[in-house]
């Protein structure tokens, strides 16, 4: 009752004139931050920080600041699906799953349907995961700290063994592309010798590693355009669709077709958003790869699936919310947007930590009730927005192939301002039209060089803590089982495989 209290007098102060503006405004520049490649919620939260002081200087607290920063954050994830959907390019890594299948859906010519579904799936999310942080925040910090490196590199084994069905029934170009991933995810500087590893030729731009947006926007961008070029050589527009209320209305009618997505990337999301250096990208990957495995439906993955759409957008929202609990109740940031907010916390003079929810209700409070209000606020402005997101679609294709092409070269070169990254981009791009003519599936091999540098140190600090022993992954009692379950779902295809076989023989 006392937790009910709180919320709804933190809602109060998060509806007051000045809060509420700064929501909606924050909002509105995040949707469009996070609809831009290259640009995401990192740098729209680290490149807006500085503005807070103007903010703080009409306000005279931290409370309006932090609600401002927080707003640009929901925006942002709602907007990554914006262009992943409308051109192809992920607007963050965040979003790159909802390409999967919300491409595939404009092209279609069902575009505004993929725009409601990841609309109101992202709305479900951050709703769900609102709940479970305003109920549960002290219980959940405590799973959070729990997670050792054993425990996260059994979860990052589980989502690698979700992969396996995404490159559907060809396994070994599958687990090919895989490998070919986690190659890739290796190179620059090691983490523990310092040693440099794959620097090809010497070349010092591969010190700093493969970034995870050049290698998503070169295949996703620049590939996709040179694919749609080579299967279409006509100047038609992209999209048919006409915008009217009966159009959306119908659209938010069949949202209900996402269901399953929806709930387990609202589920999902939330649990790996908590666990600290985690965020929101793995989330939102595993939520796809789970979707489709518990999918009836499978073979519509990747070809224009609803739930493929919902799951990921659910569970990047949800995440989002989830990787604030850490940076709040224990000073650790969730994911790298988390840790420019708890920059600004600090800034402001808060101490993020156990003793933040008693020392500071006056703050938290009203924080997580605009969360509530950002997460409507997102919701609505995104809906009302859908023409205009839709408007680039009706462009013919001989204006919108040049465009990705500039906003993929500056996207790419806005987020790292290094042309080597962009000249990379461009190379991606061109290997992944040449590996798609082979038909090698794409998505295994993005997926594995999000996770790769994420796994890989999880695993090696592991092996240091019990003298190389691989027991460690099977004794504990958290990792244990999920690295059971990982297996299994790795050895599913070859199960698969061996029964059609029997089958066939019979």
């Amino acid at each position: 009752m006392d937790v009910l209290i709180a919320l709804w007098q933190g809602i109060l102060i998060a509806l007051e004139p000045i809060n509420l503006g700064l929501a909606v405004i924050g909002v509105v520049v995040g949707l469009f931050v996070g609809a831009m490649p290259g640009l995401g919620s990192v740098n729209g939260v680290a490149i807006l920080l500085p503005f807070t002081f103007v903010i703080q200087s009409f306000t005279g607290g931290a409370t309006s600041p932090m609600i401002f920063l927080a707003s640009i954050y929901y925006g942002a994830m709602y907007g990554g699906a914006i262009s992943s959907i409308t051109l192809g390019i992920p607007g963050a890594s965040t979003a790159v799953a909802t390409t999967f299948d919300g491409r595939p859906l404009a092209l279609a010519g069902r575009a505004h349907v993929a725009l409601v579904v990841a609309a109101l799936a992202s709305f479900a999310g951050a709703t769900v995961s609102n709940l479970l942080f305003t109920g549960f925040a002290p219980l959940l910090a405590d799973v959070a700290l729990s997670f050792g490196n054993p425990e996260i590199f059994a979860l990052m084994l589980l989502a690698f063994a979700t992969f396996v069905g995404l490159g559907g029934d060809d396994i070994p170009k599958t687990l090919f592309s895989i490998c070919f991933g986690l190659v890739m995810a290796t190179v620059g500087f090691d983490i523990i010798s310092g040693e440099p590893r794959l620097v090809f030729f010497d070349i010092t731009g591969f010190t700093h590693g493969i970034r995870f947006l050049v290698l998503a926007i070169g295949v996703y961008g620049i590939g996709e355009m040179m694919w749609t070029i080579n299967t279409s050589r006509t100047g038609t527009n992209m999209s048919k669709v006409e915008v009217t209320f009966a159009n959306v209305f119908d659209a938010i009618k069949q949202f209900k077709q996402a269901w399953r997505g929806t709930a387990i990337g609202s589920a999902l999301g939330f649990f790996v958003g908590i666990l600290p250096a985690a965020g929101a990208t793995p989330g939102s990957l595993m939520a796809y790869g789970i979707s489709k495995m518990t999918s009836r439906r499978s073979a519509e993955f990747g070809k224009g699936a609803l739930d493929g759409v919902a799951a990921p957008e659910a569970a990047n929202n949800s995440a989002s919310t989830g990787a604030m609990l850490p940076m709040m109740t224990l000073g650790i940031p969730g994911s790298p947007t988390t840790a420019v907010l708890l920059a600004g916390m600090v800034i402001w003079g808060l101490q993020p930590g156990p003793l933040l929810f008693t020392d500071q209700p006056e703050f938290v409070w009203p924080l997580i009730g605009s969360f509530y209000i950002s997460n409507f606020v997102a919701v609505t402005v995104n809906l009302l927005f859908i023409p205009v997101f839709l408007w680039m679609l009706r462009m013919p294709f001989t204006i919108l192939a040049p465009l990705i092409f500039v906003l993929s070269l500056v996207g790419t070169y806005a987020a790292y301002m290094d042309m080597f990254d962009v000249w990379l981009m461009v190379f991606f791009g061109v290997g992944a039209f040449l590996l798609r003519i082979l038909d090698y599936p794409l998505a295994p091999a993005v997926l594995a060089i999000v996770l790769g540098p994420i796994a890989e140190p999880k695993l090696r600090q592991s092996l240091l803590l019990s003298d190389g022993d691989f027991s460690i992954f099977f004794t504990r009692p958290i990792a244990g089982p999920i690295t059971v379950i990982a297996i299994l779902l790795i050895l599913l295809p070859l199960f698969k495989l061996i029964r059609d076989k029997l089958r066939k023989t019979a």
